[in-house]
């Protein structure tokens, strides 16, 4: 890869790009603001504003999206009559869980064991500098081939669909022949990836209600329905024997062609304890890429400490159904709330709510620009040839952008490889993943541009 000019160019760059990658990670941009200040993704949206506009973009703007937060836009010009192609990352991220269990900040970029860590490094903050990296050494080799739009969310964790709903409201903004999706990543490190299908994802909120308030368990124990233990019954009737997810009336059974997912290998990069089971059944691909899956992220109950001896009086949990390619997300998110309410046990009080969604994905990876797409990554990968593989996780904006443009190819790369643990305690960047990832994008827009 040294012998190219652009990836000499991005090679130099590269302390460049971490001394801002520090500064972008370090806003706490979590959309969540009962939890986090609004300043801080206020700040991180402006952040990317002025480096667009340093790079000469044009028509730069914060746009305020109906959920209340900002995505960023820019427009840079290319030579007349060129292709254009539309480059998207967001800004926002998970919030760090436990950040005493962080190795080290969770918002203070940190090298450690050839690695940069800390929440939004490679989900997607990394993502942000991969294009400006891509752009500026096609700008200091010739310049920049295509006509490129770049498109940077400020809610995509979240879920609550805000640019999604702003693109439908002005559909032009975003038109492009091609789409570069920045919130993917390669199958292993070292391992060009290009993901051709995501899942889709709702989530809703339940609740259940059985007393008036809560009672002393000796008092009333054994008779007064307890609403945590039939909040428990509930959850645990979304899961068969072996862990395979059970929504009354949604399919499961499906399969996964293509690059497989080793289980030995997926118990490493889970960090799965020695001893216990991996849950589900077919291959791993075949139940993290093409089947649906329930997870329970929160339960309102009271804590171990401080607990008191009493028949809980109500209790709720926010349930996230991953939802495969071929199953309508609406239509998943019915179904959960029907099998939530219908198992709902003893006559309890029971009610449901939608509180995010976002449809599931599969491209075309038979289009020409995914043909520009693999040429670059065997450029940047010398040795290895460009895979395609599933991704669990939601991108909502894919099925949005597909809808609004049907003729623009959608291609989805990017950091989140396993190591990285995205979500996760210690979220990390592999500064050589970058490095290549935005040689292989730098080569995929001129290859583009001369096809």
């Amino acid at each position: 890869m040294s012998s190219n000019p652009l990836a000499e160019t991005i090679a130099s760059l590269l302390p460049r790009a971490k001394a801002e990658l520090t500064e972008l990670v370090a806003f706490k941009s979590v959309a969540d603001f009962d939890q986090f200040p609004r300043s801080e993704s206020e700040g991180a949206a402006l952040w990317v504003a002025d480096a667009l506009t340093a790079e000469g973009f044009q028509d730069v703007a914060l746009l305020d999206t109906p959920d209340g937060t900002q995505s960023v836009y820019g427009f840079l010009p290319g030579p007349e009559g060129a292709r254009t192609v539309l480059l998207y990352a967001h800004y926002d991220v998970q919030p760090p869980l436990d950040e005493a269990a962080w190795t080290t900040p969770p918002f203070a970029l940190t090298e450690r064991d050839g690695r940069w860590y800390g929440r939004g490094a490679a989900d997607c903050k990394g993502g942000v500098l991969m294009h400006l990296l891509a752009l500026r050494a096609l700008k200091a080799d010739g310049g920049v081939p295509v006509h490129v739009k770049v498109i940077v969310e400020g809610s995509e964790e979240q879920g609550t669909g805000g640019l999604e709903r702003y693109a439908e409201q002005h559909p032009d903004l975003l038109t492009a022949d091609t789409i570069v999706i920045g919130d993917a990543g390669n199958f292993r490190v070292g391992l060009p990836t290009v993901t051709t299908t995501l899942r889709g994802m709702t989530l809703v909120r339940v609740r259940v209600d059985t007393l008036e308030g809560n009672l002393h368990s000796g008092q009333f124990g054994g008779a007064a329905p307890d609403a945590l233990a039939a909040l428990i019954r509930v959850l645990d009737s979304l899961r068969a024997e072996d862990g395979s997810t059970t929504v009354d009336g949604l399919d499961g059974v499906s399969g996964w062609e293509g690059l497989q997912y080793e289980e030995e290998q997926f118990r490493k990069d889970a960090k799965v304890l020695e001893g216990v089971e991996l849950i589900g059944s077919g291959t791993v691909a075949d139940r993290i890429w093409a089947r649906p899956a329930v997870t329970v992220i929160g339960i309102d109950c009271p804590p171990v400490v401080g607990a008191t001896p009493s028949v809980q009086a109500g209790a709720r949990a926010l349930v996230s159904l991953r939802v495969p390619p071929g199953v309508d997300a609406a239509e998943a998110t019915k179904l959960l709330q029907a099998h939530l309410e219908a198992r709902t046990p003893w006559g309890a009080r029971v009610s449901t709510e939608q509180v995010g969604q976002g449809q599931p994905f599969r491209a075309d990876p038979t289009s020409p620009a995914y043909q520009a797409m693999a040429d670059a990554m065997a450029v940047a990968y010398p040795g290895r040839e460009m895979q395609y593989a599933g991704q669990g996780g939601s991108i909502p904006l894919c099925n949005t952008l597909a809808a609004l443009y049907p003729e623009a190819e959608i291609l989805l790369i990017g950091l989140s490889e396993p190591e990285a643990q995205i979500h996760a305690v210690d979220e990390s960047v592999s500064p050589r993943e970058l490095e290549r990832l935005s040689v292989a994008e730098a080569l995929f827009l001129r290859n583009y541009a001369a096809g």
